[in-house]
């Protein structure tokens, strides 16, 4: 996003006008020539890649050469400080899809704006260019009666050659998907042949030009549909409401929408041009009912990308699984939909495209290739997508009851938005959330970490717990439509798929009811069944809601569903109304291995077990190492003995326990737990290291608690509390007493405060100096300040900095980069340091090694490496990572679903 008053080049932004996909934008002035213009500014994201500046710019060449008094123009293309703009006329007026949603046009007016349509599309036929996207809402009148036909951006030249807009969504180029032919255009104004796949030509144009015209004269498209389904399907086999068609329509123009309309294209009205002349014929001949309006001679031109402030996202394309024929489209009909953005699917530990109860809205979790996620909303009945603001970093989405709310995660705060759009509203603070849905007594129930199910009303206020089973973790709940039930997963141990089951319950009190063991997700649907997935396979069986029971066979529905294997969420979602939408694929494998780096750059896998390692840090001797190991939402403390090649496992509980730091004897890891039931915010506890005992509690706080250094001859604990966004201060925690007669924690005090984020405190070897990380500057940094203190904080990294280490055998601090998007890599840095008196003096950081080290996106931070007590390798934990994914730019929909699930899964009545 570009402040206003930004400046770029010669032009000063003064107001944002809209997103899109691929671009922004907004209402600038001209400093040079004293205008308004329209800046359409590529985002920085893309800047850096080729293919799609190549594609913006591509975009300026197109506009530049189609000029005409009625098709959109462009003043220039701009790059100035970091920003690539086109510069586009800024034009005020209506669309025509607003002024048709007052009603009806009257025929003295609906057809000098028809007769301007057609004579840009004559134009643009002229220079070979097929428009091939004409719709209400790419037609722009001015406050002097001018029309301007906006977004030829989609244009196909009839050279076969294509003009491509930059978004890889909106690219109208035929295309050929494991042999799925794609859809272009708006489906209420796409050809039959479109809808056929058959190839676009001008007469394309003239049908699309006919449903336009028709809407305004009428105020009703001329084929309509509740789903995309029904509308290609009166595309394909009706015809209009030719009785809507006001009395006063002149004979000639009811001829000319029939001849426009002919879906056989070989009988339809050839030439554009044709029908200029007939719309002339009839104002002409009925100009006492007002019949021409003035005509705007001066070249007012405006860009496609500000149409309307809401239609500057990208076309989504359509590709069929099964060929669109003339005869009615069958009763299930499966389509692969893009996403409409140039974003890829966020796939996360619950499903990341979800659909509205009445299936007529998608919303998923889109990730630009650099940059936070965050949900997109997509109409079935338009072929667009637009981001959600206020949903940067959402996770989880679910749908209300009603259809006009979505609930998410982010930042630790379970939040609900409006679908049309407004301010997110936060319900309550969350720990690592692992799934919620929205019931139908207008409450949320959701799962706090792993360990209970608790629920909150909709409109916000106190949470309260339901009971579930003895030693279950609950994750992924999921309301029953048309009841107050409940269904959620439940493990009942770490291990396998095996160890899961799917549980249904009664709101608000009734017992907990096993329906399927071995299997997790389960969804009811309206028609009777109940889905879940089972070894990687999307099963059906015939469900009593009333009785919580199995009342039928079970038969696999969809194989190859893409899934997590870590808590068995599957991707898929289904309205009350019949859609289903789902993403192909399969297991997502996260178990990697840790490993060694060196200064040469060389990596070395170690020879434990592969796993969801995190947190690495070495016992004071070097030859053991604290680890984390997540499984199914659950994380625990394990310990790996270097040379015998062994692994121990040292707390076992359903909560989460994280970031294990050794006391300097190398007899007790201190580490963060929620509780045994995973409950509790994440306090501070310490255990022996050889796992024998209980866990001792340390600290006892509202406020989540991380670990971080002991200092190396007093018994100081030197740890962050708080939460992003809010601010997190250093703590200290001293502890009195010895091994023989125990330890008594005193009340830990605050170190390192203010209104920032600081946080993973690490004490230097002789305990004289205490590095950590602070956002003060906008971005987390590595610091450096005296300990106890008084004395300056130092700024050790510059751009970026994260997870600090000091060496034991040479004055050198070590920190780790981070990765500029999710799945990129950072670099390891070393700073020498020296000390006169109480001042530290560190050198500039220099890269340690040639090898890049898996670090997290910026905005985070964590432990994913340490160094050896030798000074000379790094044990490196895996980054949670997507890049062996496949990209998914698209999801699958399947139209009246409930039908082929009752086929094939008989309900007995």
């Amino acid at each position: 996003m570009v402040k206003p008053g930004t400046s770029i080049g010669s032009y000063e932004i003064i107001s944002l006008l809209g997103t899109g996909g691929m671009g922004e934008v907004y209402r600038a002035r001209d400093a040079r020539l004293k205008r308004d213009v329209a800046l359409k500014i590529l985002p920085e994201f893309f800047a850096s890649d080729p293919d799609r500046l190549a594609r913006f710019q591509r975009e300026a060449q197109v506009l530049a050469a189609l000029k005409h008094q009625h098709v959109a123009d462009i003043y220039g293309f701009e790059e100035s400080n970091g920003h690539r703009a086109l510069v586009l006329e800024l034009v005020e007026g209506e669309t025509l899809a607003h002024r048709i949603a007052h009603g009806a046009i009257p025929i003295d007016e609906a057809l000098p704006i028809a007769r301007q349509m057609a004579e840009a599309l004559e134009y643009a036929h002229e220079q070979g260019v097929v428009h091939r996207d004409l719709k209400p809402s790419n037609i722009k009148i001015t406050p002097s009666g001018a029309v301007k036909v906006l977004d030829f951006g989609l244009a196909k030249l009839s050279d076969g050659s294509v003009v491509r807009r930059p978004d890889a969504s909106m690219s109208p180029t035929m295309a050929d998907i494991s042999g799925v032919g794609v859809l272009l255009g708006t489906a209420a104004y796409m050809s039959p042949e479109q809808a056929r796949r058959n190839t676009a030509d001008k007469r394309s144009d003239v049908w699309a030009f006919g449903c336009v015209l028709y809407e305004m004269l009428t105020g009703r498209r001329a084929f309509a549909g509740d789903e995309v389904t029904d509308i290609l399907a009166n595309v394909l086999k009706s015809s209009p409401d030719w009785t809507r068609l006001p009395a006063d329509t002149p004979a000639a123009i009811r001829t000319l929408l029939r001849r426009c309309l002919e879906k056989d294209r070989a009988q339809r009205l050839p030439d554009i041009g044709s029908a200029r002349l007939e719309i002339a014929d009839a104002i002409a001949h009925g100009h006492e009912h007002g019949g021409t309006v003035r005509a705007d001679r001066r070249r007012h031109l405006i860009p496609w990308a500000i149409a309307a402030a809401g239609a500057i996202a990208a076309v989504i394309t359509i590709g069929l699984w099964a060929p669109w024929r003339s005869t009615p489209v069958p009763a299930t009909t499966r389509v692969t939909v893009e996403l409409g953005a140039d974003v890829s699917l966020a796939l996360q530990g619950a499903p990341s495209a979800i659909i509205s109860p009445d299936g007529n809205t998608l919303v998923f979790l889109g990730q630009p290739r650099n940059g936070p996620r965050q949900l997109f909303v997509r109409r079935m009945n338009e072929l667009m997508a637009s981001p959600l603001p206020g949903t940067e970093e959402a996770g989880g989405p679910f749908f209300s009851p009603n259809g006009e709310w979505v609930g998410f995660f982010a930042n630790n705060r379970l939040k609900k938005i409006a679908v049309a759009g407004g301010a997110a509203i936060t319900l309550t603070e969350v720990t690592q959330p692992i799934g919620a849905t929205w019931t139908e007594r207008d409450t949320i129930v959701f799962v706090p970490v792993a360990g209970e199910l608790r629920e909150i009303p909709a409109n916000g206020g106190t949470s309260t717990s339901l009971p579930v089973e003895q030693s279950a973790v609950p994750l992924l709940p999921a309301a029953v439509p048309g009841s107050n039930a409940l269904l959620y997963t439940a493990l009942t141990g770490i291990g396998q798929l095996a160890e899961a089951s799917v549980v249904a319950r009664a709101l608000p009190g009734g017992e907990p009811q096993t329906i399927v063991r071995g299997a997790t997700f389960g969804r009811y649907v309206e028609s009777g069944h109940l889905l879940y997935l089972a070894q990687g396979t999307v099963f059906a069986v015939p469900f009593d809601v009333k009785a919580l029971k199995i009342t039928g066979n079970t038969v696999p529905l969809i194989e190859g569903v893409q899934f997590n294997a870590a808590n068995g969420a599957a991707q898929f979602a289904v309205s009350r109304t019949g859609t289903l939408v789902f993403t192909p694929g399969g297991g997502q494998a996260i178990d990697r291995p840790m490993s060694w780096l060196d200064q040469r750059g060389s990596i070395t896998p170690i020879k434990s077990s592969l796993g969801q390692w995190g947190t690495p840090r070495f016992a004071p001797d070097g030859r053991r190492v604290s680890i984390t190991r997540s499984e199914r939402g659950n994380s625990d403390i394990w310990t790996y003995d270097l040379e015998r090649d062994t692994l121990t496992r040292i707390t076992l509980d359903a909560g989460v326990d994280a970031s294990p730091v050794w006391t300097p004897d190398g007899r007790r890891i201190a580490f963060g737990s929620n509780g045994a039931n995973g409950a509790a915010p994440l306090n501070l506890y310490w255990k022996r290291a050889d796992g024998t005992g209980d866990a001792q509690r340390l600290t006892e706080s509202k406020l989540a608690q991380l670990p971080a250094s002991w200092h190396p001859t007093r018994p100081i604990l030197a740890f962050h509390e708080g939460s992003p966004p809010n601010p997190q201060r250093v703590m200290l925690l001293e502890l009195d007493g010895d091994e023989a007669t125990g330890w008594k924690p005193r009340e830990p005090v605050e170190f390192i405060g203010g209104p920032y984020r600081n946080v993973m405190p690490t004490f230097s070897p002789d305990g004289k100096w205490l590095a950590y990380l602070s956002d003060k500057s906008g971005r987390m940094e590595v610091y450096v300040r005296p300990f106890p203190g008084p004395g300056d904080e130092v700024q050790i990294s510059s751009g970026g900095g994260n997870d600090p280490k000091w060496s034991s055998r040479r004055q050198e601090l070590f920190y780790s980069t981070f990765a500029p998007t999710a799945n990129a890599r950072g670099q390891l840095m070393v700073a020498p340091y020296i000390v006169q008196g109480n001042v530290f003096k560190p050198e500039k950081p220099r890269q340690w090694s040639t090898v890049t080290a898996a670090a997290p996106p910026i905005g985070q931070f964590g432990l994913y490496l340490d160094l050896h007590p030798d000074g000379q390798r790094f044990l490196i934990a895996p980054v949670p990572d997507t890049t062996a994914l496949p990209r998914r730019d698209s999801v699958v929909v399947v139209f009246n679903f409930l039908e082929e699930l009752k086929r094939r899964v008989p309900v007995d009545q």
